[in-house]
C-alpha cells in the first residue's frame, strides 16, 4: 500500500456573485493594481507556510484567475457549478482530494477578508498543531475573525449539512470545542461587502 501525503490546504472562497460591491471583491486593489484582494490572501498564506492552496471560483471565474496574478501559478482553481448553493457547496469543492493526498485541516480565507497578516494566520496554524481542536480562530472580544482552521474530522459534517443552513450549523454544533485565538490584529477582524465599507478599509490602511 502506498503511502498518502499529508497536506494542510488553504482554501480561498471566491465564487460568491459580490451582489452588494456590483463587482468581483478577488479583483479590488489595495497598494496597486497588482495588490488585489485575491492576490494578498495568497501571498499572505504563502509567507505563513501553507503548501497546497486552493481558490474556488464561481459567478466570475476569469476575473478570479486574472485577480490572482503573478501567483496563478502556485496555486489551484477549483470551479463550483453549484457556487449558487451558497459558502458551503463552495468550501465542499475547496476540500477535495486528489488521489493519494489526506488533507488534514482547512485555513478557510473569504476572499472579502483579505487584510489578516501572515503571522495572524501562522498562530491559528500553529495553535491547531498543539491542540488538534476541531475549530481555531482569531478572536477579539465577542468578535471571531478570519481566516478559520477546520479540522479533517469535521469533513464529514460539512458535507452532510443542510446547503441552506451552510458551515454555521457545523460550527454550532462544535461551538463548546472552539479554540479561539486572541489577536490584535486588526485585519482579522475586516471584512468588505459594500463599497463604503472598501473606501472606509482603504481609509484605514492609508492611515
Amino acid at each position: 500500500m502506498g503511502h498518502d501525503h499529508r497536506v494542510l490546504r488553504g482554501v480561498v472562497l471566491a465564487a460568491g456573485a459580490s451582489s452588494r460591491m456590483g463587482r468581483p471583491k478577488a479583483a479590488l486593489t489595495l497598494s496597486d493594481a497588482a495588490d488585489t484582494f485575491l492576490s494578498r490572501i495568497l501571498r499572505t498564506f504563502q509567507a505563513a507556510g501553507i503548501p497546497d492552496i486552493v481558490v474556488v471560483t464561481g459567478a466570475a471565474p476569469e476575473a478570479v484567475h486574472a485577480a490572482a496574478g503573478r501567483h496563478r501559478r502556485s496555486v489551484r482553481f477549483a470551479h463550483n457549478d453549484r457556487w449558487q448553493e451558497g459558502q458551503l457547496s463552495s468550501l465542499l469543492v475547496g476540500l477535495g482530494a486528489r488521489e493519494g493526498e489526506v488533507i488534514e485541516a482547512a485555513v478557510v480565507a473569504l476572499v472579502d477578508a483579505p487584510f489578516a497578516s501572515a503571522t495572524t494566520v501562522a498562530q491559528v496554524i500553529g495553535i491547531w498543531r498543539r491542540t488538534g481542536a476541531p475549530i481555531v480562530r482569531p478572536a477579539r472580544g465577542d468578535m471571531h475573525g478570519h481566516p478559520v482552521v477546520f479540522d479533517a474530522t469535521l469533513f464529514p459534517a460539512f458535507a452532510t449539512a443542510d446547503r441552506h443552513v451552510g458551515a454555521k450549523s457545523v460550527v454550532r454544533a462544535y461551538e463548546d470545542r472552539i479554540v479561539n485565538v486572541p489577536l490584535d490584529d486588526a485585519g482579522a477582524f475586516i471584512d468588505i461587502d459594500t463599497e463604503d465599507e472598501y473606501a472606509d478599509a482603504m481609509r484605514q490602511l492609508r492611515r
